[in-house]
């Protein structure tokens, strides 16, 4: 307001300074409004505005938004700091400068003085805050009065008692010398032995030699503050003069831009939050806050456009463009509008900046240390402590260190944008969340204060967003990065907060909306993953039997898709309660170990079965369901009946409710997530099943575990099949899915295969039947009729070019597909039990031949029987199919087609 706001208007004009000063205060006066409404709505303790946004957008939000705002009223000490250098050793007391002249080279004395500043400031705040509230009345007494004298001055001066005067040479404004005692009429002078003489003219042989421009320009003397009443209003209102800049000319800034003049503006209006920040010291902050915030804003805005309007309308366009006042003699121009003498000004304006910067000083450490207390980021632990008289020294110290290292900039300009994108980070979040609390109409917001509308608050949004850009974009990503983050750092490392914020209510009415679309219909294949529900099995003290299940989940997953880890315990809920916290506490922790984010259901029931029964029809919540259940091979399943009835039922629920099954063997062999494998992951394709085998072996490759490893696929074809075309065609089908995997095809007899074939129709034709129509067309999402089941049809396809669409038309008949797990007699029973436990020995032998190295094998099983009477010899069955292998890994899919060759 007092250093550069003059230098503004003279740069761009009037019309263009009052659009940069309308804009920034909207901005801040849409801040305000929200602010008061968020600080309305409950108790406000300490910490202002990290307090508020952190209970209202969660601990993350907070923590990101805390230590950003910290930094920006850290960094507004330096800018209040090297301001208040600037009047001293500028227009104050320049003899002050021990490093050089200060006009010529500024920096180390800025960086001398602004040192001794901060430290002397600093031992102030350590007194306390009640010693700082003390100077807070001679601060503002000392703005009121500057400001006061600016505008008294600006009515009185005119053209006729006005003793400001400009040097012209030509259309250059000409420096006049700090501290000259000679008259401007004396100085300003064409003579040849003037003082202007020996700056642009040379003597050689007793001949003078002047510069072009001051032969041929002429020598003129200016009023520069003519007053109001001399239509300088009108000549400086649209837009500004420019000239060329000569070595002996006023440094003028003749291609600074609109962009860099808000960001160096903005920091003016930065200071509404100031009382917000100790609102730990206020009284009643519900009141205090609103009331002060928007009060001060709306008189802060009245004055910095009154100013504006004085500076345009009272001073010529070229003593406006002069930055420090050198065609002054070194005068502050907003000091010798004052009134009844420039020192009324000088001495106002270094006790206000000295004044905010003590301000600013106060309340960064405070701030600090509130966020250090909530405990959210846990490497500030240290700040947190106070002393006895409730000051947060330790928060103080690096507080003065940070600041520091903004006065080493040494240029008030350079400090500005730094200051602007950390403000105004704070300033969008607080709007932000006004708009979202608003919209989402939570029960508890309930502000006092109601003058307020989610359409103002995102107005703001989109101000501060802007103007955090037109501060410097690179400016605006690091602070961005650093929220992000502090963010990111919460999120995975702090503490545990549950504040009901309204980040969670946004994640509510999210979640609701996407459940409801992804109800209305079925995953098309190119969305499918698996969803996985895992059935786990406990202890007596509640620990998993098999914890590497959760290992596997994770490394399938890849940190992608749904994740249910369900239990069943036997007992009564409510006298057993205690075990069921315990009990998902535990799955939660297990799969939080490896990585997985998920969910975690326990069901305590006398009948576990039922609880088996539930988990499989109902876990999930509409369109985020499971479709893949993953379950261990019981263990010890010969001598425990009731297992292995119960594990063949959740089998047959599985199937009957049409999703994947993923059954491994060998679960303790599997390797951790710290292992690397590196040998070959094998899959026994028997039957197509969806192309099941092929995904899930594709998306443990995903996994760092199973990265190395090679992919293996074994096709069985029956000795009158050609297997030179079945290899080809299934290699150009990998192909044709960017799937890169070896193909080997085995041959056996058809009855060695026959309870496969059976259930899946796969001689030579039908299955090249299949491989033609994978390649030949896409799938619609509601098509969950498997394609092997199409190849088993008699009449596969009678397809030709719709010649409209382009499209293709199949016309099938549907043939009934046949249950490998009956028999028609007792008789006939024995010679199926026959045959197929010679199908599982003769798969066994074929499996442990080619794959009995293989990290992985990978391997189809058939549906479970329907009656009682075969589902022991179901379990034998796939007994002998997995014996003698260390990690198996048995298949069934849903039906479904999870694969496609289409993009």
């Amino acid at each position: 307001m007092f250093v550069r706001l003059a230098w503004m208007v003279g740069c761009l004009g009037l019309f263009k300074s009052l659009i940069i000063v309308a804009i920034c205060c909207l901005t801040t006066f849409l801040t305000a409004i929200s602010m008061s409404a968020i600080a309305t709505n409950g108790k406000v303790q300490a910490g202002g505005s990290y307090f508020m946004i952190s209970r209202n957008m969660g601990p993350e939000s907070g923590g990101a938004v805390g230590v950003c705002f910290y930094l920006a009223n850290t960094f507004a000490v330096d800018l209040y700091v090297l301001g208040a250098v600037e009047i001293l050793l500028q227009y104050l007391y320049p003899d002050m400068a021990f490093f050089g002249d200060i006009h010529t080279n500024p920096w180390n004395n800025y960086r001398f003085y602004g040192s001794i500043t901060v430290a002397a400031l600093g031992v102030i705040v350590a007194i306390g805050v009640k010693f700082v509230q003390m100077f807070a009345p001679i601060t503002l007494m000392s703005v009121i009065v500057a400001i006061g004298s600016i505008v008294i001055g600006s009515f009185l001066v005119n053209a006729q008692n006005t003793n400001i005067w400009l040097c012209m040479l030509g259309d250059s404004l000409l420096r006049y010398p700090y501290g000259s005692t000679q008259s401007i009429d004396v100085w300003c002078t064409k003579n040849s032995t003037g003082p202007l003489a020996s700056r642009y003219c040379q003597t050689t042989n007793f001949t003078q030699v002047c510069a072009d421009h001051f032969t041929n320009d002429n020598i003129s003397i200016v009023v520069g503050i003519p007053g109001l009443q001399s239509g300088t209003f009108h000549n400086n209102f649209f837009s500004s003069e420019t000239r060329s800049h000569r070595d002996d000319d006023v440094s003028y800034n003749a291609d600074i831009s609109f962009v860099a003049l808000t960001a160096i503006y903005f920091p003016s209006v930065t200071g509404i939050m100031t009382g917000s920040n100790m609102s730990g010291d206020l009284r009643d902050p519900q009141k205090s806050i609103p009331m002060g915030t928007i009060l001060a804003q709306l008189t802060c805005s009245f004055v910095y456009m009154l100013l504006t309007i004085l500076y345009g309308a009272t001073s010529n366009i070229r003593l406006l463009q002069d930055k420090y006042g050198e065609s002054l003699g070194g005068s502050l121009l907003a000091a010798k509008l004052g009134w009844p003498n420039q020192w009324v000004v000088l001495i106002g304006a270094f006790c206000s900046t000295l004044g905010a910067a003590l301000q600013c000083l106060t309340s960064a450490p405070r701030l600090l240390q509130a966020i250090a207390h909530d405990n959210v980021i846990p490497f500030l632990e240290y700040f947190k402590v106070k002393t006895r008289r409730n000051e947060p020294h330790r928060a103080l110290l690096i507080t003065m260190v940070i600041a520091e290292s903004g006065i080493l900039l040494a240029n008030l300009d350079w400090v500005a944008p730094i200051l602007d994108v950390f403000f105004l980070m704070c300033y969008g979040f607080v709007n932000l969340t006004c708009a979202l609390q608003t919209l989402l109409q939570t029960p508890s917001w309930r502000p006092r204060f109601t003058y307020y509308h989610w359409s103002l608050s995102l107005l703001g949004v989109i101000l501060n967003l802007g103007l955090s850009m037109t501060a410097g974009w690179y400016y605006a990503i690091a602070a961005f990065g650093i929220a992000a983050f502090i963010y990111k750092y919460v999120e995975y490392k702090g503490g545990e907060k549950e504040w009901g914020d309204g980040i969670r209510g946004l994640s509510m009415m999210t979640a609701h909306k996407a459940l409801i679309r992804l109800n209305e219909s079925e995953p098309h294949t190119k969305n499918w993953r698996p969803q996985m529900l895992i059935l786990v099995k406990l202890c007596d003290d509640l620990t998993p039997i098999y914890p590497k299940l959760f290992t596997f989940a994770s490394q399938l997953k890849a940190g992608k898709g749904l994740v249910i880890a369900a239990t069943a315990i036997e007992g009564n809920f409510i006298t057993d309660i205690e075990k069921f916290h315990q009990a998902r506490e535990m799955l939660l922790e297990m799969m939080s170990s490896v990585g997985i984010e998920g969910f975690a259901q326990v069901n305590i029931s006398n009948n576990i079965m039922c609880s088996l029964s539930g988990f499989v029809q109902t876990a999930g919540l509409g369109g985020m369901r499971h479709n893949t259940l993953v379950m261990e091979w019981p263990r010890s399943w010969d001598r425990n009946r009731e297992g292995w009835i119960n594990f063949v039922k959740t089998l047959r629920i599985a199937a009957v409710r049409d999703i994947a099954i993923l059954v491994s063997r060998g679960i303790i062999n599997f390797p951790s997530n710290e292992d690397r494998m590196t040998d070959t992951i094998d899959v026994w394709w028997i039957v197509h099943d969806g192309g099941m085998l092929i995904l899930l072996s594709y998306l443990l490759t995903m996994h760092n575990v199973w990265s190395s490893c090679t992919i293996r696929v074994f096709t069985v074809a029956q000795m009158s099949d050609n297997s030179v075309q079945l290899r080809k065609d299934l290699k150009m089908f990998l192909y044709d899915l960017r799937i890169d995997a070896e193909v080997f095809v085995e041959e056996m007899n058809d009855q060695d295969i026959s309870a496969y074939t059976v259930e899946r129709t796969l001689d030579m034709q039908n299955r090249v039947k299949m491989l033609k129509i994978l390649k030949g067309r896409t799938f619609s999402d509601k098509n969950r009729m498997s394609i092997s089941k199409r190849a088993s049809q008699e009449h596969l396809k009678e397809k030709d070019k719709d010649p409209t669409n382009g499209t293709e038309r199949y016309q099938t008949l549907a043939v009934p597909e046949g249950e490998v797990w009956t028999s028609t007699s007792d008789s006939d029973g024995d010679q199926d039990k026959l045959k197929r436990m010679s199908t599982a020995v003769k798969l066994n032998e074929a499996i442990k031949n080619r794959s009995s190295k293989a990290d992985l094998v990978i391997v189809n099983f058939p549906t479970p029987p329907e009656k009682y009477d075969l589902q022991h010899c179901y379990m034998e069955y796939l007994d002998v199919l997995s014996s003698g292998l260390p990690r198996v890994l048995m298949v069934r899919g849903s039906g479904m087609e999870v694969v496609t060759i289409y993009s």
